[in-house]
């Protein structure tokens, strides 16, 4: 059995035109709701064996705020292959990364984030900025994922559904 949260960065800033978009932050909002994400997945003993992220900056600053407030200890790889990815790219990037981990945390963007939600679980839902989709595959290995047809999508945590 595999555990894979999938992750859609935090709130960013519009503030500066002149940014490329690969470059925006996060606003106040953005931090602090990755920071409560992180103390939410820890209150509730999820912690990734293994967390992927998009190289842009507003999902770098996600995965630091929710590393912080989770106190996180394990492995955070940064791939350009999550930037704007599809969902057959953000596949790729498990298989590339998650070895015999049991748990893997993917900090990505939308819409792959949500096709990829729906093609695993067959269930179709919004992933706000800084939400979590919680999904178990009865897998032994990450390159069947795509594969698995029991899927289950356990736990959508939304953050302004987080007291």
């Amino acid at each position: 059995m595999k555990k894979l949260l999938i992750m859609r960065h935090a709130k960013s800033s519009w503030k500066n035109s002149d940014l490329a978009d690969h470059e925006r932050p996060l606003k106040k909002r953005g931090k602090n709701d990755a920071k409560r994400m992180g103390k939410l997945l820890k209150s509730k003993k999820i912690i990734p064996d293994l967390i992927i992220c998009s190289t842009a900056l507003r999902a770098q600053e996600t995965a630091d705020h929710f590393v912080e407030s989770m106190k996180y200890k394990n492995e955070v790889v940064f791939t350009d292959a999550l930037y704007m990815a599809e969902p057959k790219d953000i596949l790729s990037a498990i298989t590339d990364h998650a070895t015999d981990q049991k748990s893997v945390l993917v900090i990505g963007h939308n819409p792959g984030s949500e096709a990829l939600l729906q093609i695993l679980t067959g269930k179709v839902e919004s992933l706000p900025t800084a939400s979590i989709a919680y999904l178990t595959a009865k897998i032994d290995k990450w390159k069947d994922i795509n594969k698995c047809e029991d899927v289950k999508l356990k736990k959508l945590w939304r953050p302004k559904d987080i007291k």
